[in-house]
């Protein structure tokens, strides 16, 4: 039996459009991983493509996305600055270079399009012109539906773009990824409603930058936090639910004194429609010298507070995934977390959950943590059963996947 020749195409338009920020999202960091390990695995199977302004895929030169992404890597995983700016410049010119015609070149066998990112996605023709010129396999990954499930979390135009990219992945696409199996159970009925039974949905859970978790700058560390700190990662927006941890501890603070309450570090940009949130932090007196905000950190600044912290509190209403959470538990940090199905599928018994609603049962928890007490005890001794999926393993799970196409076609 003959094995036929298989190639990947990559879209790295993220990547491009976030090149200049000072810290990766969840969703940067996924689209980076699988650059990286394409490029150290199967540089000469691989082929790079982007959205150009004017409306079409175009492919970007290797060499130069080689250079590319690895100042994204020391950029953004290690704190290297003069890289993110580098990283930048050499973003400008590969959009440049997306201007002129750049169509791949005839490739032999099986080619499979990734599309990890939700960037253009809703663009339907392009992807179907791209796909039909070059006779790929699609294969987007659909990190979550929160924009149509839960509307009252996202911006009001979300729910409408998150149909449009839900409608080309359920007519396009060959096998869709999916980073959990709650996120799968919310894409099967789309697929079973159009008709199209039989597409593969493989549940590959995101890795961990082993990079942050084994390399930690000593001038990152909690030199300036002299009693016990809790940290949250996240964005600041609604669906997080920073008010839960806010009124919390402005009442800790009208309850005990403000010697006797620990720090709260949010680590994250601010986001939107947060006025109630940004209000508390801005102007409760109670909050001002125990709340405190970081962004703009290395993800070896992240671990290093992370890991000299009491815990990892995750109080959000809804997640696709929870990148946090699996960076915690593989640097042994006890956290506290939401009891929904995301954060219970990739926590499994590990963490402390809690309903995101239960503010009393979140001070009993954060009490016991904030002197090493028996429940914090007790998960750091089932951390120890627990070892991290790396980014390697991810990408590679989804590759040997898309084996399972050539073999049935």
């Amino acid at each position: 039996m003959t094995v036929p020749s298989i190639s990947f195409i990559l879209d790295i338009s993220r990547l491009l459009s976030r090149a200049g920020s000072a810290v990766p999202t969840g969703i940067d960091r996924v689209e980076l991983a699988y650059a990286e390990y394409l490029l150290t695995h199967h540089q000469d199977q691989t082929y790079f493509v982007a959205l150009s302004l004017t409306g079409r895929l175009g492919r970007l030169p290797r060499s130069t996305v080689t250079t590319f992404i690895s100042n994204l890597l020391n950029g953004w995983n290690l704190g290297h600055k003069e890289k993110i700016a580098e990283a930048k410049n050499i973003a400008k010119k590969l959009k440049i270079y997306l201007f002129f015609p750049n169509a791949l070149p005839d490739i032999n066998g099986i080619k499979f399009y990734f599309l990890v990112s939700h960037h253009h996605l809703m663009h339907k023709k392009i992807i179907r012109n791209f796909l039909s010129k070059t006779g790929s396999y699609f294969i987007p990954m659909v990190h979550d539906l929160i924009p149509i499930e839960y509307p009252e979390y996202s911006r009001p135009r979300e729910k409408i773009r998150h149909k449009a990219r839900m409608d080309s992945v359920i007519e396009l696409a060959r096998a869709v990824i999916v980073p959990t199996d709650s996120v799968r159970e919310s894409l099967k009925p789309f697929f079973s409603q159009a008709n199209r039974h039989g597409i593969p949905i493989w549940k590959t859970p995101h890795g961990v930058h082993k990079q942050a978790i084994y390399h930690t700058n000593q001038e990152c560390k909690n030199y300036k936090y002299k009693k016990p700190y809790f940290v949250y990662i996240s964005t600041i927006e609604p669906r997080k639910n920073h008010l839960l941890l806010l009124h919390l501890w402005r009442y800790l603070v009208q309850q005990r004194g403000e010697e006797a309450v620990p720090y709260l570090i949010l680590i994250g940009k601010r986001g939107w429609e947060n006025e109630n949130i940004l209000d508390l932090l801005e102007r409760s007196p109670a909050l001002q010298n125990l709340v405190i905000e970081e962004s703009g950190l290395s993800d070896e600044c992240v671990a290093s507070l992370l890991r000299y912290s009491n815990g990892l509190l995750f109080p959000s209403f809804t997640e696709g995934y929870g990148l946090p959470l699996t960076e915690a538990m593989s640097l042994g940090v006890p956290s506290i977390c939401s009891n929904i199905p995301a954060l219970r599928e990739i926590g499994q018994n590990i963490p402390s959950y809690v309903s995101p609603l239960d503010a009393t049962e979140w001070e009993k928890i954060i009490d016991d943590f904030s002197q090493y007490g028996p429940l914090w005890q007790a998960q750091k001794e089932r951390l120890k059963k627990w070892s991290p999926f790396s980014w390697s393993q991810s990408v590679a799970l989804t590759l040997s996947h898309c084996l399972t196409l050539t073999q049935n076609d």
